[in-house]
């Protein structure tokens, strides 16, 4: 019988070592995407930049779109307790300059949103996006939504604040249209 060399058992040694932290930590996404989440319809390409390693996906708070009394529906969306997007809506009684410097509080590098899809004004940040926009129905004249990311999001900010405006671009009309807003 040979004796394996020194080679051979430290690449059986890595390779057990290799196999058991990957069944320790599981690693990836061990959950789905809802279609909807806060009231309104899911995106998962505008949302995956957002999205971590995780077992669980939990959304959390109330719908975006509450058409009761309330004037606001703030809702969490998270994996595993870690937060992946805030999204919160304000019925308000008129449009709110996110540019103006009542507002840059909420912000860090605010940068005017050019080229809105709709009527309104927006902003973007490092973690932080803030449209305001007429709505013109039945639940609201017009309406402030805010979306942010948790401020531990690491990478590239430049690519992360593309990602953000993405994301409101999408989320925005979807609030309108789940607001039966006409403007």
């Amino acid at each position: 019988m040979t004796r394996p060399s020194m080679r051979h058992v430290a690449a059986a040694t890595l390779t057990c070592c290799l196999a058991l932290s990957l069944t320790a930590c599981g690693g990836g996404r061990g959950y789905a995407v809802p279609k909807e989440a806060c009231g309104v319809p899911l995106n998962e390409k505008a949302l995956e930049p957002f999205l971590v390693e995780g077992e669980k996906l939990e959304v959390k708070g109330d719908s975006v779109i509450e058409t009761g009394t309330k004037t606001y529906g703030s809702c969490d969306i998270g994996v595993d307790d870690w937060l992946v997007v805030r999204l919160q809506v304000d019925k308000v009684d008129k449009i709110y300059d996110p540019m103006a410097p009542l507002d840059e509080f909420r912000f860090k590098n605010r940068a005017k949103m050019e080229n809105l899809p709709f009527s309104g004004l927006g902003a973007v940040g490092d973690f932080n996006s803030m449209v305001s926009t007429a709505c013109s129905g039945p639940a609201a004249d017009y309406l402030v939504a805010h979306v942010s990311v948790s401020l531990k999001s690491e990478g590239d900010a430049a690519e992360r604040r593309k990602d953000i405006a993405a994301f409101t671009l999408d989320f925005v009309p979807k609030v309108k249209k789940a607001l039966g807003c006409t403007a």
